[in-house]
């Protein structure tokens, strides 16, 4: 058995996190290969941290494409060889005419879910614009939805299986830059790498808007550091590259910014 209040000690996600140690606990007693549903990019961040010291067991994670951030995993005995191809994963299409009725992300995740499905059961939904989505799900779901999913907002839709190769996935748009800031905080590197004045940004951070690593942060002085994901509510994406110091002390920071 894992130490499973040792492993949860400063975990913010504390009950997913549980049922995962439970699931890890059930492959090292069966030598199975078990599945999780779907992480949400928080609890997959804390999943990681623990059971990158665990040597017990390998852990592999899949959403059906590379950018997916809803996720499972596959955990196995470490003598177990898991492979991504075993994480089972089914994706529909969700077809119908939104030309004059757009429906959102939201839309679309809240009648899947209107339908009775948990959202663990739910991975990434990809919007198509007038031509409707295309979403990601546990194989057992396929054919519930197939015959329950039949209206977003006021559009009739037809929901059918397809293949994850079929998936229409845009590779994100990215900008590379670089700032010289005098420190590593939230609010100077967020500012700079989004394009907004430093008070403005300041704002966002205070009201819950940016996050990092999927970690609301709601304090501006917060440092930052290379391999750090930044997200701000309804801007995107920064990555915090390369970092090294000037000869004046101030820090010279590579930038990656994802639309």
């Amino acid at each position: 058995m894992l130490p499973r209040e040792e492993l949860l000690k400063g975990v913010e996600n504390r009950e997913d996190v549980a049922r995962i140690i439970d699931l890890a606990d059930r492959a090292i007693k069966t030598w199975d290969i078990v599945l999780s549903d779907f992480l949400s990019p928080p609890v997959f961040i804390e999943v990681q941290q623990i059971f990158s010291r665990l040597t017990e067991v390998e852990l592999v994670a899949w959403g059906g494409y590379p950018q997916a951030e809803r996720q499972r995993i596959g955990i196995s005995r470490q003598e177990v060889p898991i492979e991504q191809s075993q994480i089972e994963l089914a994706a529909l299409d969700i077809a119908g005419n939104f030309l004059f009725d757009t429906a959102t992300h939201r839309d679309f995740l809240g009648s899947i879910l209107g339908t009775g499905i948990v959202r663990e059961k739910v991975g990434d939904i990809i919007v198509l614009g007038e031509r409707g989505a295309q979403v990601i799900v546990v194989p057992e779901m396929v054919e519930f939805l197939e015959t329950s999913l039949v209206q977003v907002r006021s559009v009739p839709v037809k929901t059918r299986q397809i293949e994850l190769a079929e998936l229409k996935i845009r590779p994100p748009k990215k900008k590379e830059m670089t700032t010289v800031e005098a420190s590593m905080r939230l609010d100077a590197v967020a500012s700079a790498g989004f394009g907004m004045s430093r008070s403005k940004m300041s704002d966002a951070i205070s009201a819950g808007d940016v996050r990092v690593n999927w970690k609301e942060i709601t304090q501006s002085s917060h440092s930052v550091r290379s391999g750090d994901l930044i997200s701000v509510r309804g801007k995107g994406r920064l990555e915090v590259g390369e970092v090294s110091v000037t000869k004046k002390q101030r820090y010279r920071i590579c930038l990656v910014r994802y639309k």
